[in-house]
């Protein structure tokens, strides 16, 4: 979805200043994921189960990319 101006978003005290991280915006019962370097980009939008299953999914490493840190 792109032109969603919900907020306020947050985004983690451990990213760094250069805006390389996502940023999240809670909405009703989900949430709402944008990239900070690119705020009037696409959103996600999720509802808590989906993102659940979506911080999972990072965490387990599933989707890291390889030769990165």
């Amino acid at each position: 979805m792109r032109g969603f101006n919900h907020g306020p978003w947050r985004k983690s005290s451990r990213s760094g200043k250069d805006n390389e991280c996502v940023e999240c915006a809670s909405v009703g019962s989900g949430c709402a994921i944008r990239d900070s370097k690119n705020p009037a980009g696409t959103v996600l939008l999720l509802d808590a189960t989906r993102f659940g299953m979506f911080l999972r999914t990072i965490k387990s490493g599933r989707l890291d990319v390889p030769g990165r840190p």
